[in-house]
């Protein structure tokens, strides 16, 4: 082989070996800083992993939002209306949080099934509703008979 050929080949090797290294890398912490959303129904199945960032969102049951007196600490249950999902969060909560809103919680599942918020959006308005709420309450309103909490 000509001397002159090999040293391109061996510059495109590395070059080749290169950018798919670097695309690997982006490809993997791109894929660490995805949080999926999941509904209530999917947690309860089993869907959602354990003790990995996810979103959860539904409906804050009605009579569900118990506050530590002594902390920032406050339990609740989000409903798609099939399930629900315990969700414990310490922090202050959105001036928009209330019972019976949607809301959107970031954090990560426990071994005991009950999720860990570590942020707490609510709704802003009266009309508005997280686009994978909305989407995830339709389904789940679809595909059982009407409840009512």
């Amino acid at each position: 082989m000509n001397p002159k050929r090999k040293q391109r080949l061996i510059i495109v090797s590395f070059l080749v070996i290169g950018v798919s290294a670097t695309v690997g890398l982006i490809m993997t912490a791109l894929s660490n800083n995805v949080n999926h959303f999941y509904n209530p129904t999917e947690v309860v199945q089993g869907a959602a992993p354990v003790n990995k960032s996810i979103r959860v969102g539904g409906m804050v049951v009605d009579g569900s939002v118990n506050r530590d007196a002594q902390s920032l600490a406050v339990v609740f249950s989000v409903t798609d209306y099939n399930n629900n999902v315990d969700v414990k969060y310490t922090g202050i909560l959105p001036d928009l949080f209330r019972e019976g809103q949607g809301i959107v919680a970031t954090g990560k599942l426990d071994a005991q099934g009950v999720f860990q918020a570590e942020e707490v959006l609510a709704k802003h308005d009266e009309k508005y509703m997280p686009p994978e709420v909305q989407r995830a309450l339709d389904k789940a309103q679809d595909a059982a008979p009407a409840q009512t909490y």
